[in-house]
């Protein structure tokens, strides 16, 4: 696969890096190996800030400290409510180097749902980003009575607030100090507390069926599964990786913050969720990892860019993305491409393709990683044109993330992979689930033994819910969900996520339901993206007033109807979407549709419109 990448560049590294049992040893043998270099780098003032590796372990040290001065004994647990900041690392690392269980908190959560996540974790301490989140622990904390502290990241706003039970970060690590001066040996003491069988973490599952369950890691799973990713995917002290997913989700976590540990790789924090695509092209990170949801935003803009450009551009750019496509299929077919188009190819780079790639700030990437959620194969092929692999890895909160991986030296788009070295992947003979054993499946879920003795068998199988199959050479397929799956009045199974995908393609698309289970046809609910709808909208003198009156323009609703002929056509007419709705509300993380990793919720989008899904099936 020269023609489009480097192999060399992107083989995985089977020696062990860093050792260690526990994450405080991974992260101090790590320290210990890298000293003085950069470990993250956050923008103050928009100006980069840098952490050496020793910084970062003083910080956490004096967090440790802090926490134990306070009374915060090997075995509690801290939860942590805040965005993807330095700070958050900075936290998890001091509760684990204080023997404690760290748990991640989403910043979108409601108050009633922080209340839930603290009780049943039974948190003593929780660090809050800001006053926004504090107020969320203000407003529930009397419902919390193991609940002693509250420790705030960010002071801004609340200069002259006063609480008791409420104190600053740069207090506690003052008072970390301090107790670590008078108590010489208790840091190293603490960070042996806990053993490799010990619980380390806390995953919350994103509850799209019911309370969020949470999944219990052990330090041994945790280290046994990032050594594993250096198995089937290649990362290094030379890397640039960008930290913008929740670090309470399993990607960031374990794929952003302990994967970065355990290579040495620089963590760059983006400023907000909002400056993503800014910071993308600012910082250029050689390995980036992230949800399809980015993957669309980019291709979507690229073709809006396209779209707007002058003509010549726009002749230039479609001939230079065909040559990719054509050497891209010729790549994954295994077939030899010829020297005529391998000249095409770097022309078509120099004119086109690598500007595409510096718009997205992509042009440093080794290689892209894309999981947590299902991608259309039309846009892995997209990212190869580029002349970028696109690795996707499937797992789950419960395997400790990728259970697969993508090989870099045979893609192929619309699968998940091969099984990972470091665990087993079967699919069952009865319901074509998929299973997963292995050393980095989860302990099982905090105070739900019956939950646990669902999700692993007797074998020690953890069963999935996934859908799938697998082919001669080892490559696994995800269908769909089990309980998504379609059946329609005429007895036809339907996978929904395969049409949804490729609705999702579409860059006026951001996200979409497929329903029709026990129905004579296929409907499905609609969100638009917004800023490419409003565009369109602007350029074609559609009024409109909101988003809810963009939803109801003749224009957009034609404009999407374009949108799923297209999808339409690819698939055979029982599979075919014969009517659709648009949801005339912006949806955000913070709303009950969407989990906070912004993937819409089957079951309660079918339940809240379902007035809206009858429409399409009333006759006449």
């Amino acid at each position: 696969m020269s023609v489009l990448w480097n192999l060399d560049h992107i083989r995985p590294n089977p020696d062990i890096v860093v050792p260690g049992e526990t994450i405080p040893e991974l992260f101090r043998n790590a320290v210990a190996m890298r000293g003085d270099g950069v470990f993250l780098r956050e923008k103050e003032l928009g100006v980069w800030r840098s952490w050496s590796w020793r910084e970062t372990e003083q910080a956490a040290r004096e967090i440790a400290m802090g926490l134990a001065s306070i009374g915060f004994e090997p075995g509690e647990c801290a939860s942590i409510l805040s965005n993807t900041v330095v700070e958050w690392v900075l936290a998890d690392l001091g509760v684990l180097c204080a023997g404690g269980i760290a748990n991640g908190i989403y910043p979108t959560d409601s108050p009633t749902q922080v209340r839930y996540l603290c009780a049943d974790s039974s948190s003593v301490v929780v660090f809050v980003e800001n006053d926004e989140q504090l107020d969320k622990l203000l407003e529930v904390r009397d419902d919390l009575p193991l609940l002693r502290k509250i420790v705030v990241f960010d002071m801004e706003g609340l200069r002259r607030f006063e609480d008791p039970m409420v104190t600053s970060l740069d207090a506690l690590r003052e008072a970390g100090r301090s107790r670590d001066s008078q108590h010489p040996g208790e840091f190293e003491r603490r960070c042996a507390a806990r053993g490799p069988d010990d619980l380390a973490i806390l995953i919350y599952t994103s509850g799209t069926t019911g309370q969020p369950k949470g999944a219990m890691h052990s330090h041994r799973g945790l280290v046994y599964t990032v050594r594993g990713f250096n198995l089937i995917i290649s990362q290094r002290d030379d890397d640039e990786r960008m930290a913008f997913l929740p670090l309470c989700h399993v990607a960031e976590r374990l794929g952003g913050e302990y994967f970065s540990i355990y290579s040495g790789a620089r963590l760059n924090f983006v400023e907000n969720p909002d400056t993503v695509p800014e910071n993308v092209r600012e910082i250029a990170p050689t390995v980036f990892l992230a949800v399809p949801r980015v993957w669309e935003k980019f291709y979507s803009a690229v073709s809006i860019g396209v779209s707007e450009a002058a003509r010549l551009q726009q002749l230039v750019y479609r001939w230079a993305i065909g040559v990719g496509q054509r050497v891209a299929d010729l790549v994954l077919a295994g077939r030899p491409v010829p020297m005529r188009l391998k000249a095409a190819f770097r022309a078509a780079r120099f004119v086109a393709l690598d500007n595409v790639r510096k718009m997205i700030g992509i042009h440093r990437a080794r290689y892209l990683v894309t999981g947590a959620a299902p991608i259309s194969p039309d846009l892995v092929r997209w990212y190869l044109a580029l002349g970028l692999p696109m690795l996707e890895v499937w797992g789950q909160t419960e395997s400790c993330g990728a259970s697969t991986g993508m090989p870099p030296g045979r893609i192929v788009p619309g699968s998940i992979g091969t099984a990972a070295p470091y665990n087993e992947v079967r699919i069952d003979p009865k319901t074509n689930e998929l299973l997963i054993r292995g050393p980095n499946v989860f302990m099982g879920y905090l105070n739900q033994p019956e939950k646990t003795a669902e999700a692993i068998d007797a074998d020690g199988w953890l069963h999935t819910g996934d859908v799938g199959a697998v082919d001669a050479d080892g490559y696994f397929r995800i269908t769909d969900r089990m309980k998504d799956i379609i059946i329609t009045a005429g007895g036809k199974n339907v996978t929904p996520s395969e049409i949804e995908n490729e609705l999702k393609f579409s860059p006026y698309i951001t996200d979409a339901v497929v329903i029709g289970d026990r129905r004579s046809y296929l409907t499905a609910l609609v969100m638009i993206d917004q800023d490419n709808v409003e565009k369109y909208a602007q350029d074609h003198d559609v009024p409109f007033s909101n988003y809810a009156s963009l939803t109801r323009a003749p224009e957009v609703v034609a404009l999407i109807q374009r949108e799923v002929d297209k999808v339409n056509a690819k698939f055979a007419r029982v599979e075919q979407i014969k009517a659709f709705r648009l949801i005339d509300t912006q949806l955000t993380a913070e709303d009950e549709e969407l989990t906070p990793t912004m993937k819409l919720k089957r079951r309660f989008v079918e339940k809240k419109y379902a007035p809206m899904i009858e429409s399409m099936y009333q006759v006449g």
